[in-house]
């Protein structure tokens, strides 16, 4: 038997309805946010991620999925969104059309790293992007966003996590402070930081090793080393959730873990999946666009993972969706009963009415037990003696009523509305 690869999961029919639920739920709040759907190549040219996403992170050096093509080609499974969508801005010229571009996607992203709970090598995301505006109204937009999904979906008790860690010019003159108080130290943090103290000093902030947390836990703060503008941009910020209702509190040991990151950056997060708390993440990448060979583009999103939010709605019981169920089910006996009740499903199917007939020839009892099983609203036995007087009657299998159901209406243009007039369903 050949098994699923590790760190992948198969959804299966039975759990779809969570995910549609989140999906249809992201897909209605980006659009009442005025955010439109884009979608991008599961593979892109690898410097795209080099370029873009950033060298020193844990992404590029370690989970990425590159190959060689055919061709000679170095190509990498996407393993986030934003980098995929910045190319996409430049390369189909975005930027000469109405701005702020304010974009969506739900995608799988890949990562080679070690699975564990709501993290999994193919794991699939909810982001957006806004590209053309540097006011942090944008970023309280995008904030405000995720809130307002999350809220909708369930989780009003997550904590915002909000930080800004300036421009190039303020990170400067904090590397330079953070270094020096590391010093000596350096030499007891794990082989990443002392890579990073170099390259990226600001990652070390980000790093999850215990004694390197400790190290660390005194450091410099970012936000005293921000300039006046940075300063300014992240005090309106505030100034912006508190007005809108938006609860947060500041961390400044919040940097994120990719280098186009600039200015305003955020978590939300939650103590219910252990360790790895954090479900949803992002902030301002003003420099993305032109690192990967565009003209300089403001911009503002965030990346949150499905699985994980999915985790957290579960273990906190929150998950609000119900199992998808059709609305009749035609059980029949005989085969001019049979006959007769797949002409009904077929109509009624054109008429946009979700229901099912038997397709595996089996006994009336073993019929009503599947009717039960799939969450059939109605169910309606067909008989010879059904057929012969041309109605039939459904049974409403909540409340136990039945109505008279008209065999040629049924078979009608008009199924659907005669339907709606004589029961409820579909709600």
């Amino acid at each position: 038997m050949i098994n699923i690869p590790k760190g992948t999961k198969d959804m299966l029919p039975s759990d779809a309805y969570k995910w549609h639920f989140v999906e249809s739920t992201a897909r209605e709040v980006a659009a009442n946010f005025g955010f439109k759907e884009i979608r991008t190549p599961v593979f892109e040219h690898t410097e795209l991620f080099l370029r873009g996403v950033g060298e020193t992170t844990d992404i590029v050096n370690k989970e990425m999925y590159t190959f060689e093509d055919k061709g000679g080609r170095s190509l990498t499974l996407r393993p986030e969104g934003t980098a995929g969508v910045a190319r996409c801005f430049v390369e189909n010229g975005l930027q000469q059309g109405v701005l702020p571009m304010k974009a969506y996607y739900i995608a799988s992203v890949f990562r080679y790293e070690r699975p564990q709970n709501g993290r999994l090598r193919e794991h699939h995301q909810f982001g957006v992007e806004c590209y053309g505006s540097d006011s942090p109204m944008a970023d309280a937009e995008v904030i405000s966003l995720a809130y307002t999904f999350l809220g909708k979906v369930g989780l009003d008790s997550l904590e915002l996590r909000l930080n800004s860690i300036g421009c190039p010019e303020c990170r400067a003159k904090f590397n330079a402070a953070l270094k020096s108080y590391i010093g000596d130290n350096l030499e007891n943090m794990c082989s990443t930081c002392r890579e990073r103290f170099d390259k990226n000093p600001l990652r070390i902030l980000d790093c999850k090793e215990e004694g390197c947390k400790r190290i660390v836990a005194g450091a410099p703060k970012i936000t005293d080393f921000l300039c006046e503008d940075c300063r300014a941009h992240f005090e309106a910020l505030q100034a912006l959730l508190t007005a809108q209702g938006v609860p947060f509190t500041l961390d400044p040991m919040i940097v994120r873990g990719l280098d186009y990151y600039t200015r305003t950056v955020f978590e939300f997060v939650s103590t219910d999946i252990g360790a790895q708390g954090t479900v949803c993440g992002g902030g301002r990448y003003n420099g993305l666009v032109e690192q990967i060979g565009g003209k300089h583009m403001p911009a503002v999103g965030f990346g949150l993972g499905l699985e994980r939010l999915l985790l957290v709605l579960e273990n906190t019981g929150k998950l609000s969706a119900e199992p998808e169920c059709i609305d009749f089910y035609f059980a029949s006996i005989g085969d001019a009963a049979k006959k007769e009740a797949n002409r009904i499903v077929s109509n009624l199917r054109k008429c946009g009415v979700s229901c099912e007939t038997d397709i595996m020839d089996r006994s009336v009892k073993a019929q009503m037990k599947y009717a039960d099983k799939v969450g059939a609203r109605y169910v309606a036995v067909l008989g010879d003696n059904e057929v012969e007087k041309g109605n039939a009657e459904a049974k409403d299998m909540r409340t136990g009523e039945a109505v008279s159901l008209s065999l040629d209406a049924l078979n009608s243009d008009g199924a659907g509305e005669y339907l709606k007039a004589r029961v409820s369903f579909g709600t």
